[in-house]
């Protein structure tokens, strides 16, 4: 689908009235984003397809996006049908790597997450899905080798890590949680913060969540700690941080992995080679932290 192909079809929706502009929106790399006026308000409508792959079937994301909008975390949804979703469009900027560096600006975005995971499960109903790392790792090297990828090489080698993080991580607490924090879908509106996009929601470790966004904006260490004692109330534990650093390392394993895969099956205009060369650059660079801490077996 083209951007004018995506335009078409956010206009075609039938919930208009009186539809005044419709334009893309930045961002969405499983998915295109146009922002639509009707009758002087102003919408944004995602338009994407079930990426089985990728664990999104978007009958699940619907069923996160009403809990999260009824926990007051995203914008309400107006409109679904088959490939198409449409909330509320949010005056508001998108975050940066940059802006994570902020104390105030990670201690809000913290906070956020804690209220996410305290909050969604409340509001959630029906089934929901969980979003457990090292499995979707294991289905992604398989999909790999059966679509020839030329990351083949490298596979054995990227699950016997894997492994050895799955150990490293231990025993979890359950929450229901986003899986794909990346900055761009923490939006800035006036003095709150909001989340979006809920196509990889599921029940996982808070450490997913906590990791995730400290490699997807490459927090320093003494921001790390910081996070997660605002999180916890207290600062990190020996036994904290090593499960903290695996998962964080598991997090950017699952970013370069699904960027393997994008490479292959996705029709986005995106560079998901260089997606995947960044995202395996940070993936070796946290796991090497992580051998010369004595944290893996």
């Amino acid at each position: 689908m083209t951007p004018d192909d995506a335009i078409a079809a956010a206009r075609a929706l039938p919930c208009w009235s009186d539809v005044t502009a419709a334009a893309p929106l930045e961002g969405g790399i499983t998915n295109h984003n146009i922002r639509v006026t009707d009758a002087g308000r102003d919408y944004v409508v995602r338009l994407g397809q079930d990426i089985p792959e990728h664990g999104i079937l978007r009958w699940h994301e619907l069923a996160l996006s009403h809990a999260a909008a009824d926990a007051g975390l995203s914008p309400p949804v107006r409109h679904h049908q088959e490939g198409a979703l449409v909330i509320d469009y949010i005056p508001s900027t998108a975050l940066t790597e940059e802006d994570l560096h902020d104390e105030g600006s990670l201690m809000q975005a913290t906070d956020l997450v804690a209220t996410l995971h305290r909050d969604l499960p409340k509001h959630a109903h029906g089934p929901t899905l969980a979003f457990w790392v090292f499995h979707i790792l294991r289905s992604y090297a398989h999909d790999l080798r059966a679509k020839g990828s030329r990351h083949i090489p490298k596979l054995s080698g990227l699950l016997d890590e894997a492994e050895a993080l799955e150990r490293a991580v231990g025993p979890v607490q359950m929450v229901l949680g986003h899986n794909d924090l990346l900055p761009a879908n923490i939006l800035r509106a006036d003095s709150r913060m909001w989340l979006i996009d809920w196509e990889y929601g599921g029940w996982n470790s808070p450490l997913f969540d906590l990791g995730g966004l400290a490699s997807n904006a490459a927090l320093p260490r003494e921001a790390e700690k910081a996070m997660l004692a605002r999180y916890y109330g207290a600062l990190p534990g020996p036994e904290l941080w090593r499960s903290y650093e695996a998962m964080k390392c598991a997090s950017l394993l699952r970013e370069t992995m699904w960027s393997m895969v994008s490479e292959q099956t996705s029709q986005i205009d995106f560079d998901y080679a260089d997606y995947t060369d960044k995202n395996l650059g940070r993936y070796l660079e946290a796991l090497a932290a992580l051998k010369a801490q004595g944290h893996l077996t």
